[in-house]
């Protein structure tokens, strides 16, 4: 007998229970949500809200901000279906992927292709229909970047990253679109948080998983540097620093106040703590402790944001 004791009952019925439609139709609703990558959906939209109301002021009203995000989310499941259907054999490769819904083989590549394909236009039809076609226009050129441009220099340079960057800082900028906001040095201050927020969050992912993407033949900056120690850290620094300054913008342009700017100093200093903490020492701990202030940094600098904009108009 197993030093572990009988294996309990529940566990063995679990593991002989029939497949039931039930459990089908769950098992491919959790395939196809993972396809929109639903955490990166999820803070895209989080920032295409805060873009629409900072422009709307007092006027936003719910209906155009929920037709935003609806046309919006589609064309973000569109870009994570197409994603995963052109980076199919590339995610096969690599351990962090290797059980999506492709890779895995639960889902069929015309399957996902159709997802994305009717998403994208589905979503590009909703923006020009009910919100506007300047916002139509411009999702349309992120999806393009994304996954014409920046998918496939992955391969070949480690530069993929800077233009990466520029579809993930665009998604305030369309939702300040769909409320019919100008393009000016608001929006670009937008653009431009968002823009050096990713930097040093994208390079401790690449650090701790950069085995992982040397197999898939992606030329992510720390292979790259790997002779070179410290450079990625120095790079998140830069960029880091970089975010400070640019995050009070928005305070001079009269989005926010001092309010704003107080905690924009506090978070952004906390962000170059923690990219100087992992350029001193390189290593899986002072990686993640990037991640994490990443993930405090810009959710609370939005919140700060939005918050102080609505005290300065009230």
């Amino acid at each position: 007998m197993s030093s572990l004791g009988p294996i309990p009952t529940d566990y063995t019925a679990a593991t002989t229970a029939p497949l039931t439609w039930q459990r089908v139709v769950a098992t491919r609703l959790s395939d196809y949500a993972e396809l929109a990558k639903p955490r990166i959906a999820v803070m895209a939209l989080v920032t295409v809200a805060v873009g629409y109301v900072l422009a709307a002021g007092d006027t936003w009203n719910w209906s155009g901000l929920l037709h935003a995000l609806g046309g919006i989310g589609l064309a973000a499941v569109a870009s994570g279906a197409l994603n995963q259907y052109l980076e199919r054999h590339s995610d096969a490769r690599m351990t962090r992927t290797a059980n999506r819904p492709l890779p895995a083989g639960r889902l069929g590549t015309g399957e996902v292709l159709g997802v994305g394909l009717v998403s994208a236009v589905f979503g590009l039809a909703w923006l020009a229909w009910l919100v506007n076609p300047i916002t139509a226009v411009a999702t349309a050129l992120t999806l393009v970047l994304y996954l014409a441009v920046y998918t496939p220099l992955k391969k070949h340079t480690s530069l993929a990253t800077t233009v990466g960057a520029v579809p993930g800082a665009l998604p305030p900028v369309l939702g300040w679109l769909a409320a019919g906001g100008p393009l000016d040095s608001a929006a670009l201050s937008l653009f431009a948080i968002l823009f050096l927020w990713q930097f040093p969050h994208f390079l401790a992912i690449a650090w701790l998983c950069r085995d992982d993407y040397d197999e898939a033949g992606m030329k992510m900056l720390p292979r790259a540097a790997a002779h070179r120690p410290g450079l990625t850290g120095l790079m998140g620094i830069i960029y880091a620093l970089a975010l400070l300054v640019v995050s009070a913008w928005p305070r001079q342009l009269g989005l926010a106040g001092d309010a704003y700017l107080a905690a924009a100093i506090v978070l952004g200093s906390g962000y170059l703590v923690a990219a100087i903490r992992f350029w001193w020492n390189e290593s899986i701990r002072t990686a993640r402790g990037v991640l994490y202030a990443s993930l405090i940094h810009l959710p609370l600098l939005l919140a700060a944001l939005t918050w102080d904009h609505f005290r300065l108009l009230s």
